[in-house]
């Protein structure tokens, strides 16, 4: 799965100034760091943090998403989104849940991570995707708001993760039907 720096191009190549000083000056350091040849200045980029809601319902059905907005518009999703400034996982998920759904989060708990890489507005982010499981507290009220264009539930038998636009969503859904998925409680 890692691929050596020859194989692809590094992580930080749309970056040409240093951004403590402004130098152009500002050169592959290793795999995951430039440095500024000017003021020394080095810097590392590390993945952004990101969650990702796996809702059942007393059906044991699961709460999906269509995706309002670029990559993968119009693909299915599943509630989620990048974890804000001074914000846990945890809070983060529940943020994103209440902004995509309405619906609010009892609980949570953290089943895994996944990484991926995300274009955004066609820059390649690295995130690190954190999986969790979340009871909500009434799932009969669900409105598609903020990035979800539609949001309903969908027999957890009948998902396909083949149909889901993102890759580590994909790999998600696959490594949750195919394991002890808990079911709603």
């Amino acid at each position: 799965m890692n691929q050596s720096l020859s194989d692809m191009e590094h992580p930080l190549s749309q970056f040409r100034y240093c951004p403590k000083c402004g130098s152009e000056h500002f050169k592959v350091h290793n795999e995951k760091s430039k440095q500024c040849a000017d003021c020394g200045f080095i810097y590392y980029f590390n993945p952004s943090s990101a969650t990702v809601a796996l809702i059942l319902n007393e059906k044991n059905e699961l709460l999906v998403c269509r995706r309002a907005k670029d990559p993968a518009k119009g693909t299915l999703d599943l509630p989620g989104g990048f974890i804000d400034m001074n914000e846990t996982g945890e809070e983060g998920v529940a943020r994103e849940v209440l902004e995509e759904t309405g619906l609010k989060v009892e609980k949570t708990t953290y089943l895994f991570t996944l990484p991926n890489i995300y274009v955004y507005s066609g820059f390649p982010v690295h995130t690190l995707d954190m999986f969790f499981l979340c009871r909500v507290k009434d799932t009969s009220h669900i409105a598609a708001m903020d990035d979800a264009a539609d949001a309903f539930f969908v027999p957890l038998m009948e998902i396909h993760p083949e149909d889901f636009g993102l890759d580590s969503i994909r790999k998600g859904l696959d490594m949750f039907i195919h394991s002890n998925s808990p079911s709603y409680s």
